[in-house]
């Protein structure tokens, strides 16, 4: 993979983002892998959604799509140009196409600043337009997100969490962005907001031909928004495939248990449904397990997932995922042809 080509936007190869941490005198500094080794195309105009529990590396990912944290290794391609390895000058002109929506709407807002000031600052700092035409590019994206152009003057403290966030919403669309990283865009919001924000997103990606990649552990609204679902256990991508797909037939043990945990809004489904309930916690990505990293709390782990760390492969069409008792189902499947294992299950 050496550039983004046909219908992909960001083309992602082997990226990775380590970590040093401790180390002294007398020891040895160690490795956090938080992001390691990903592989992933973003298609244009979809919604990629990001899935996984909290620590998994899904918010570094994303950022380091942008250079908000800074690559280790591996390549971003957009448009045929490698960000990863731009200069930090040449990074800048790149910012206006790719943008994020942060997960705090409250943290996220400069508090000295009116919400003129925060939406219009990436319209001065790019040159897209000054003086007046500033004010009235503010009001019109005021408007777009479902706000007042006369809030203009209002400061963040003066708003609602939902109302902060479509400021933020505001703001990442200033500078008329082809790509937006959605970083946990409604945690922080009560129920009843989260559907208007999604609802929004869903509108201006219509208008305006956006990208996203949204990054989220709700899986409820990673259903609703998302055309394809990557899952990420560890630092990696472990399942990936369209929305629709991974919700009927969820391959990775992981996956399931995700899934298997997200309320049916039918009691009768509901009490028939199965739960999968994992044991323990995420291991540490300072001294991640040996083969595969799920096996630790896979229920249907065998000594071979221990020692054989399982590729990520193409188990049905558009749909790939990283376990060696699925793929070998198929033994056209070369990654883990020799383990010669049965069935999930078996």
């Amino acid at each position: 993979m050496s550039e983004t080509n046909g219908n992909n936007l960001i083309s992602l190869d082997k990226l990775q983002v380590y970590y040093k941490v401790g180390g002294g005198l007398f020891t040895a500094s160690k490795t956090v892998k938080a992001v390691d080794g990903v592989s992933l195309d973003i298609r244009k105009g979809e919604t990629l959604g990001l899935v996984g529990e909290s620590g998994c590396g899904k918010s570094t990912l994303g950022k380091a799509i942008l250079r908000l944290t800074e690559p280790t290794g591996g390549n971003v391609f957009y448009n045929g140009k490698d960000l990863a390895h731009l200069s930090n000058s040449a990074m800048r002109e790149q910012r206006k196409h790719l943008q994020m929506i942060f997960q705090d709407p409250y943290a996220s807002l400069n508090p000295r600043m009116n919400v003129g000031q925060i939406v219009g600052e990436p319209i001065r700092t790019f040159g897209l337009a000054n003086g007046k035409e500033v004010s009235e590019r503010v009001g019109d994206l005021m408007e777009t997100v479902g706000l007042s152009r006369r809030f203009i003057k209002r400061y963040p403290h003066e708003f609602s969490g939902g109302q902060r966030q479509r400021i933020g919403i505001a703001r990442a669309l200033a500078v008329d962005p082809e790509f937006i990283v959605a970083d946990e865009p409604i945690s922080a919001l009560d129920v009843s907001i989260q559907a208007q924000i999604m609802n929004l997103m869903e509108r201006l990606q219509a208008e305006k031909g956006l990208t996203y990649l949204f990054i989220s552990h709700d899986l409820r609204a990673v259903r609703h928004l998302s055309d394809r679902v990557a899952v990420m256990y560890l630092g990696k991508i472990v399942e990936l495939a369209p929305g629709k797909d991974i919700y009927a037939d969820p391959l990775m043990p992981y996956t399931r248990a995700l899934i298997s945990a997200v309320p049916i809004p039918d009691p009768e489904i509901e009490a028939k449904r199965e739960r999968i309930i994992l044991k323990g916690d995420v291991p540490s990505p300072i001294n991640p397990p040996s083969g595969c990293p799920f096996h630790t709390r896979c229920p249907f782990a065998i000594e071979e997932c221990r020692q054989i760390v399982p590729q990520l492969v193409e188990i049905k069409p558009n749909h790939t995922a990283a376990c060696i008792r699925i793929s070998a189902e198929h033994p056209d499947i070369e990654a883990n042809e020799a383990a010669g294992l049965g069935a999930i299950g078996n």
